[in-house]
């Protein structure tokens, strides 16, 4: 199972926040990848930066025959169709795909930093913490484990609220 999650607070060259991340939803399900599940929208505070607009959030069950790093590449080439622009961490974007979880995979993050790029870390290390993130994949996969804490989204969500 290959998680993706999506968010976006600021209009972009797709429309308001909402419409862009509908728009990365198709955009996810065109060669190399198909989406197999989506779960609804929802709206969320800001985290981290909390001077800004609220978010709309998803998250995605895909498939794909790219490894890991070029899915990376990917999700951030239809970042920058959407005008994704990488300045402030955690700040306004337009928007924002994450590689949750890759088939279980856990990958450390070795490696250099290449421009705002870090190396790619799995499962995505802001999971557990992120209630964003955690709602939406207990709707598209209930069944999902966290491959480290080997906890489903629902027990990471109890712990949280």
């Amino acid at each position: 199972m290959i998680l993706i999650g999506l968010g976006a607070n600021v209009p972009g060259p797709w429309g308001t926040p909402q419409q862009t991340v509908e728009q990365a939803l198709k955009k996810l399900n065109e060669t190399p990848c198909c989406v197999l599940k989506a779960s609804s929208l929802i709206k969320t505070p800001p985290f981290g930066k909390v001077d800004q607009p609220d978010f709309i959030n998803a998250v995605a069950s895909i498939s794909t025959q790219l490894p890991p790093k070029e899915l990376m590449q990917h999700l951030h080439d239809i970042e920058l169709q959407a005008d994704r622009r990488r300045s402030v961490r955690w700040g306004p974007r337009t928007l924002d795909l994450d590689l949750l979880d890759y088939d279980g995979m856990v990958l450390e993050g070795k490696g250099k930093t290449q421009g705002h790029c870090k190396p790619l870390v799995l499962p995505h290390p802001g999971i557990p913490e992120r209630l964003f993130v955690l709602e939406p994949i207990a709707e598209v996969s209930p069944e999902w484990k966290h491959p480290v804490l080997n906890e489903t989204a629902q027990i990471l969500i109890s712990r949280l609220t």
